[in-house]
C-alpha cells in the first residue's frame, strides 16, 4: 500500500489553522455571528414580502428573491464554520462535511456571479423597451431563467469537488478558516498548481464575463437615458438602477482589490486575506436586502407599518 493511500485513510477530519494567529477571538466571533443573524433576518423578511405581496410578483422582484436566496446560501456555507473556531473553539470538520461546504461555498458564489448579471439584463430590458417589458420578462421565463442558472451552476462547481475527492491528503489542517478549494488542494500530496490554475481560469472566464456583460448592458442603458428628451424620465430611469449599481460595486469591489493586489505582486498575510474574505461574503449579503427594502416602496411602506403595530 503506497503511503499517499495510507494518508488518506488516516485523515478523516481536517482542522482549520485560519484563525489561530486571531488576537481577539470571542469578539471577532460575536461581530461575525451579529452580522450573520442580521443578513439571515433581513434577507428572509425580503424573500417573505416578495412572496406574500402579489403586487410584488414581478419579474424584477423575482430576481431580487432570487438574490435573496442566494445570499442565505452563499453566508450559510461559510459563517457557521467561522463562527465555531472563534467562539466556541470548535476548529474540525470531517472529511464529507468539508467536500460538501467547499461546493456550496463556490457554488453560491457563482450564483451571485450569475444573478446579478441577469438583474443587469432586466434593468436594460425595463428601460430600453418599457412597453414590452412584461411580455419579454414575464414571471413564468423569469422563475425558468432562475432555475436554469442554477442547474448549469451546479453543473460547472461540479468540477470542483470532482478533481479534489480523488486525491489522497497528506495533511490534516487546512491553512484557512473555512473549507474552501484552495485550501483542501493545499492539503492533499499533489503538486496544486494545475489545480490552482484550473481555479483561475474559472474565475477569469465568469468574473470577467459576467462583468462584462453587466458593464455592456449599463453602457446601452446610459446611451438610452442620454437620448431620452425629458429630464423627469432620465431620473426616473436612474432610480431604477441605482440599487443595482450598489449591489453590483459592493460585489465587484472585494473580488477587483484581490485582483489587483495580486496582479502587483502583493502577497496578503492570512489575516489581511481572512478580512477580505469575511467582508466579500459578509458585506454583500447584509447590504443587498437593505438597499433593496429601502428603495422599494411597497417592502418599505410595508415594514414601516409592521414598525407602528408593534410599536
Amino acid at each position: 500500500m503506497s503511503v499517499q493511500n495510507i494518508s488518506r485513510q488516516v485523515i478523516t477530519e481536517f482542522i482549520f489553522g485560519g484563525f489561530d494567529t486571531v488576537q481577539r477571538p470571542l469578539l471577532t466571533g460575536i461581530v461575525v455571528l451579529i452580522i450573520y443573524v442580521l443578513v439571515m433576518l433581513a434577507n428572509t423578511a425580503n424573500i417573505c414580502f416578495i412572496v406574500m405581496d402579489k403586487r410584488l410578483h414581478q419579474p424584477m422582484y423575482l430576481f431580487v428573491c432570487n438574490l435573496a436566496i442566494i445570499d442565505l446560501v452563499y453566508c450559510t456555507s461559510a459563517c457557521p464554520t467561522m463562527i465555531g473556531i472563534l467562539v466556541v473553539g470548535y476548529k474540525s470538520v470531517s472529511y464529507v462535511p468539508c467536500i460538501a461546504q467547499m461546493f456550496l461555498f463556490h457554488y453560491s458564489g457563482l450564483m451571485e456571479m450569475l444573478a446579478i448579471s441577469v438583474m443587469a439584463f432586466d434593468r436594460f430590458v425595463a428601460i430600453s423597451s418599457p412597453l414590452r417589458y412584461h411580455s419579454i420578462l414575464s414571471n413564468s421565463r423569469c422563475i425558468l431563467i432562475a432555475i436554469s442558472l442554477w442547474v448549469v451552476g451546479s453543473g460547472v462547481m461540479a468540477v470542483l469537488p470532482a478533481t479534489a475527492v480523488p486525491l489522497s491528503m497528506c495533511s490534516s489542517t487546512l491553512k484557512y478558516m473555512f473549507c474552501d478549494y484552495s485550501s483542501i488542494i493545499r492539503a492533499t500530496c499533489v503538486d496544486p498548481e494545475p489545480y490552482f490554475n484550473l481555479v483561475s481560469i474559472l474565475t477569469t472566464v465568469f468574473c470577467f464575463g459576467t462583468f462584462g456583460f453587466i458593464c455592456l448592458s449599463y453602457i446601452k442603458i446610459v446611451i438610452i437615458v442620454v437620448r431620452m428628451p425629458s429630464n423627469s424620465d432620465k431620473k426616473k430611469a436612474f432610480n431604477t438602477c441605482v440599487s443595482h449599481l450598489v449591489v453590483i460595486i459592493c460585489f465587484y469591489a472585494p473580488i477587483v482589490v484581490r485582483i489587483v493586489l495580486t496582479r502587483l505582486g502583493l502577497v496578503l498575510t492570512v489575516e489581511e486575506r481572512n478580512g477580505l474574505m469575511i467582508g466579500s461574503i459578509l458585506g454583500p449579503s447584509l447590504v443587498n436586502p437593505f438597499i433593496y427594502c429601502f428603495k422599494t416602496k411597497e417592502i418599505r411602506n410595508k415594514l414601516l407599518k409592521m414598525i407602528k403595530i408593534t410599536a
